[in-house]
């Protein structure tokens, strides 16, 4: 019986490590958000375990389910679409699972890529401390957090989605004076990867002038007031 949390590519295929593709192997089930999106690494690498999907929606029967199957000594890696399980992501909640049913079964980490990480690595902003906000809010607590970002001393990370892009840059725009520091890092690691920096005034007049890049998964850092 094992259990294996395993950090998967952000966008680059070729951005996973040796152990990764071992675990991945050698294991009896590979527990995935999405099978089509985690088929495509396990082909890549000629991996032919075995998948079984596991995401948001996903019940508490499944969680037992997946409880069993350890109970019966199965080995397990959980992974997900993108990046590290468990970083705004459901694999939280079967790590708790897992960890209250077998308090004595190590659970082992396989570390990987990071958005988040890698974001910041070529910011240029202070990264020794800094907030992650993973994915804001759609309605509920979203005005608590942009008074967070405002006030915020340390670099504030968060995620966002193409559908709410411009919503976010413009609320930055009204809220921070034009001295702070926004970056933009969008499709990391993937053929359309770019960067934008500036103030927010500028960052928001980008995307705005340049529709064409309004689509994608972004990283938003707001450097400290």
């Amino acid at each position: 019986m094992s259990f294996y949390v395993v950090g998967t590519p952000i966008g680059n295929l070729e951005d996973i490590t040796m152990r990764a593709i071992a675990v991945l192997s050698s294991v009896d089930l590979v527990l995935c958000e999405d099978t089509r999106v985690t088929s495509r690494l396990l082909e890549r690498y000629h991996i032919q375990t075995p998948m079984l999907s596991y995401h948001t929606h996903s019940g508490a029967s499944k969680v037992t389910a997946i409880l069993k199957l350890l109970e019966a000594g199965k080995s397990v890696a959980l992974v997900s679409d993108a990046g590290t399980p468990g970083i705004s992501d459901p694999g939280s909640v079967l790590v708790a699972a897992v960890r209250e049913k077998f308090p004595l079964l190590p659970i082992i980490a396989i570390p990987g890529p990071s958005a988040v990480a890698a974001a910041l690595s070529i910011s240029g902003l202070p990264s020794s401390d800094f907030l992650f906000l993973g994915f804001l809010p759609h309605k509920k607590g979203r005005e608590t957090l942009f008074k967070e970002i405002l006030a915020s001393k340390r670099t504030t990370v968060f995620y966002e989605s193409p559908h709410r892009i411009l919503k976010t840059l413009e609320k930055l725009n009204t809220l921070l004076s034009p001295k702070r520091h926004v970056m933009v890092a969008r499709e990391l690691t993937k053929v359309y990867e770019s960067i934008v920096a500036g103030s927010a005034p500028e960052v928001l007049t980008h995307f705005k002038e340049h529709a064409d890049q309004v689509r994608g998964e972004f990283v938003v850092m707001v450097g400290p007031d």
